[in-house]
């Protein structure tokens, strides 16, 4: 993660006066991986009788058979890996698959704002705002389905707001 202030040097490029002074664009980018993939397969194949251990979740996790994952764009509505490399677990016995081996989908978010202060005497000034969050509009996928006995298993099935705006105005005295 950046946080970042920049005062734009307009009063540098033409004469300094109110129009051109004052002006910064500030920020915070963040970078980061998606959350673990949480693969389980909620049944009780193995009959241990243990639906609701651990952490509040089943111990039962679906067969694995080794392969290339492919991870694929989740803007393209094919599942976010390769769910054929996975199996129901035989009965009376636990699956091979990790719990959480991979991630889903990263995060690549821009929040910026430009900001314009107007001094109107010494001692007060009116600052100008507008704010945007997810600046550039880019995807921010949720989780991948990781529940084996779902029809979504292997899908992005959510996503964070899109570009949001405000605007604001500020005294300052």
């Amino acid at each position: 993660m950046i946080s970042y202030n920049y005062h734009l040097p307009f009063a540098k490029l033409w004469r300094p006066n109110r129009l051109t002074s004052g002006w910064q664009i500030s920020g915070i980018t963040r970078f980061a991986t998606g959350f673990p993939v949480y693969i389980l397969e909620p049944d009780d194949h193995s009959l241990l009788g243990t639906g609701q251990s651990g952490q509040g979740n089943p111990i039962d996790e679906p067969n694995y058979t080794p392969g290339n994952l492919n991870f694929t764009n989740p803007r393209t509505g094919l599942a976010y890996f390769n769910t054929s490399l996975f199996s129901e677990d035989p009965v009376g016995q636990l699956g091979n698959a990790n719990r959480r081996f991979f991630t889903g989908p990263g995060w690549n978010n821009w929040d910026m704002a430009l900001v314009k202060d107007l001094r109107l005497t010494e001692t007060k000034s009116l600052q100008f705002r507008g704010e945007f969050f997810n600046t550039f509009n880019h995807t921010q996928f949720g989780g991948v389905t990781g529940n084996y006995l779902s029809s979504a298993f292997g899908f992005v099935t959510s996503a964070n707001p899109p570009r949001i705006g405000q605007v604001a105005m500020k005294f300052i005295f």
